[in-house]
C-alpha cells in the first residue's frame, strides 16, 4: 500500500461500512421468509390484453385488479404458506436456505435468472480474450495521447449516446461489455471507475426512465394500461433532456473533483487494478500494430451488429451473448495470427475462462436476487403468493390519497417494487393493471400512472443490489456495491426530487 493511501486512511474519519451485497440479500431473504409466516397468500384472476404497437398487435397476460382475493382453506380460514428452512420443490417445498440454487436455475434463456447469468459469464469470457490481445490497452493509450484536454467533450458525448441507447431501444445488459472498455479508459485518463459506470450504465438507465419509445417497458406499460402506445412523447422528451443534462452535470462535476484529487474517490483502492496496469506507460510511445487495429475493428463491427440486431431484428439475451462470443473468438484468432502478447491457441481458452471467472460474483447476485421472489412465492398473479398480497395492499394504500399525492405515491410505490421485480416488462405486467384503474379512481390520467412506473422503475435500477445488470457492470468495474451505493445515494436523491417535480407537473397539466 502506498504512503498516500496510508495518509488518506489516517486522516479520514472511520466511515460506516456497508455490508457485502451477499449479506444484504441474505438479510432480505430472511425478512421475506418471516413474512411468509405472517402474511396470508393472495391471488388474482388473469386476462389477455391486446394492444397495438405500430402496425403489430401484441398480447400480454395480466392480472385483473378487481379479482384479488385471499386464499382460504375448506373452513374459510386464510392460508399462509410458510417457507421451510430447508427443502426443494419435490421435498417439502423450496426452503429458505435453497434460495441460491433455486434462484440460479430459475427462468429461461430469455431472462432472469439463468439467461442473465449465462449472458454475464459469456460476455466476461469474450472480453477476457479481447483484453488478452492487448488491443484495448494499446487503443486506450493511443487515444489518451491524442485527446489530452478534450475530456470535457468526450465524456458528455458518450453519456448522451448511451442515454439515447436506453431511450430508443431499452439498452440495459448491453452496457456491460461497453463498460469493460470504457472503465479502464477513464481510469487511465485520470478519473475513476464511478465515472466509467456513469457514462455507460447510469446513462442507459436515465434514458430508459425518461424514454418516449422504449419497446421493453414504456410500450408494455402503455399497452397494458389502455393508453395509446408511444403516446405522450412531448413531455417525455423534455424529461429525457432534463434528466440527461442532470446526469451529465453530476458526472462532470464529480469527474473534475477526482481529476484534481484522485484520493477523493471511494473506489481509489479497487481502481488500482486498472491504474497500476497503465502506470508509467503513458510516458512511452505505444506501438499500435495492424493486429491491434483489427481487434478494435472487430469490436466496432460487433457494436454495429448488436445495434442492428436489437433495433431491426429484436435480438435479446441469447443473440447478444452469441454475438459477443463471436467477437471474442475472432479477436482471439487475430491475436494468435499476429502474435499479440505472444498469444497461443490455448490462450484463447484460458483467457475466456479467466474473463468469465472475473464476473462470477456478479452472476451469483442475479441468482440470489431471484431467490427473493421465489421465497415470496413467485410472480405468477394466478398463484397464491405473499407477493400478490403485498402488491394489492400497497396499491390499495395509494388509492386513499388526494390526486397529486396519489400520483406521487404511485412513483414511490414503483420505486420500491422495483427492488423485487427489476425487469421493466415484468414490473409493467404486474403493477400497471392495478395502477391504471387506480388512476381513474383517484382522478389522474393513466398516462400519469405510466410516467410514475417509468421513473420509479428506471432510476432505482441505478442502486438496487437485486439488479443483475448493475451488479454485472460493477463486477466489470471491480467495485463493491457498498462503495457504489455510498456515492450513488446522493444522485438518487437529486433524481428523486426532479422526478417528483415532473409527477406534480404531469398531474397539474392533466398529462394525457
Amino acid at each position: 500500500m502506498s504512503v498516500e493511501v496510508k495518509e488518506k486512511q489516517e486522516k479520514k474519519p472511520k466511515a460506516v461500512k456497508v455490508p457485502h451485497t451477499y449479506v444484504i440479500i441474505f438479510a432480505v431473504i430472511l425478512l421475506c421468509a418471516i413474512l411468509t409466516y405472517t402474511v396470508p397468500v393472495g391471488q388474482f384472476d388473469v386476462q389477455e390484453v391486446k394492444y397495438m404497437q405500430g402496425e403489430s398487435e401484441k398480447t400480454k397476460t395480466v392480472l385483473d385488479p378487481a379479482s384479488f382475493r385471499l386464499v382460504t382453506d375448506e373452513s374459510g380460514n386464510t392460508v399462509k404458506n410458510p417457507v421451510p428452512i430447508f427443502g426443494t420443490e419435490d421435498f417439502g417445498g423450496i426452503g429458505m436456505l435453497n434460495y441460491v440454487f433455486e434462484g440460479l436455475v430459475s427462468g429461461d434463456k430469455w431472462g432472469s435468472a439463468v439467461g442473465i447469468v449465462a449472458f454475464i459469464l459469456v460476455i466476461g469470457g469474450a472480453f477476457g480474450i479481447v483484453l488478452k490481445t492487448g488491443a484495448v490497452e494499446a487503443g486506450i493509450l493511443a487515444m489518451i495521447s491524442k485527446t489530452k484536454g478534450m475530456e470535457v467533450i468526450i465524456l458528455p458525448v458518450i453519456f448522451i449516446l448511451f442515454s439515447l441507447g436506453g431511450a430508443v431501444f431499452g439498452m440495459g445488459e448491453e452496457a456491460i461489455p461497453f463498460a469493460m472498455i470504457l472503465v479502464p479508459l477513464v481510469i487511465a485518463m485520470g478519473y475513476d471507475a464511478i465515472v466509467g459506470v456513469c457514462i455507460t450504465y447510469v446513462a442507459t438507465q436515465i434514458g430508459f426512465a425518461a424514454s418516449w419509445m422504449n419497446p421493453f417497458s414504456l410500450a408494455v406499460a402503455q399497452g397494458v394500461s389502455g393508453v395509446p402506445v408511444m403516446s405522450g412523447a412531448g413531455l417525455r422528451m423534455v424529461a429525457w433532456v432534463v434528466f440527461t443534462a442532470i446526469g451529465i452535470a453530476y458526472t462532470m462535476v464529480y469527474a473534475r473533483k477526482i481529476k484534481k484529487n484522485p484520493l477523493a474517490s471511494v473506489c481509489y483502492e479497487s481502481d488500482a487494478y486498472y491504474r497500476n496496469d497503465f502506470q508509467g506507460k503513458d510516458h512511452f510511445e505505444t506501438k499500435f500494430t495492424t493486429g491491434h487495429g483489427l481487434v478494435l475493428l472487430t469490436i466496432a463491427l460487433t457494436v454495429v451488429w448488436t445495434i442492428w440486431g436489437v433495433v431491426k431484428k429484436g435480438y435479446y439475451i441469447p443473440e447478444l451473448a452469441s454475438q459477443f462470443f463471436v467477437m471474442g473468438l475472432i479477436a482471439g484468432i487475430i491475436g494468435v495470427i499476429f502474435k499479440l502478447n505472444d498469444m497461443k491457441l490455448d490462450d484463447i481458452a484460458s483467457s475466456f475462462q479467466s474473463g468469465a471467472a472475473d464476473l462470477v460474483g456478479a452472476a451469483m447476485v442475479v441468482g440470489m436476487a431471484k431467490g427473493i421472489i421465489i421465497i415470496l412465492g413467485g410472480t405468477d398473479p394466478a398463484s397464491g403468493t405473499v407477493l400478490n398480497t403485498i402488491l394489492h395492499s400497497m396499491g390499495s394504500a395509494v388509492g386513499n390519497l388526494p390526486p397529486m399525492i396519489s400520483a406521487w405515491f404511485m412513483y414511490i410505490f414503483q420505486s420500491v417494487f422495483n427492488f423485487f421485480v427489476v425487469s421493466g416488462s415484468g414490473q409493467a405486467a404486474l403493477t400497471m393493471p392495478l395502477m391504471a384503474p387506480l388512476a381513474d379512481i383517484v382522478g389522474v390520467t393513466r398516462q400519469v400512472a405510466v410516467l410514475a412506473f417509468q421513473l420509479g422503475d428506471g432510476f432505482t435500477n441505478l442502486i438496487v443490489p437485486t439488479s443483475g445488470c448493475l451488479m454485472g457492470v460493477l463486477g466489470v468495474a471491480r467495485m463493491s456495491w457498498g462503495d457504489w451505493a455510498k456515492w450513488q445515494i446522493k444522485m438518487q436523491a437529486a433524481l428523486f426530487v426532479v422526478a417528483s417535480i415532473f409527477m406534480f407537473v404531469a398531474v397539474a397539466i392533466g398529462y394525457n
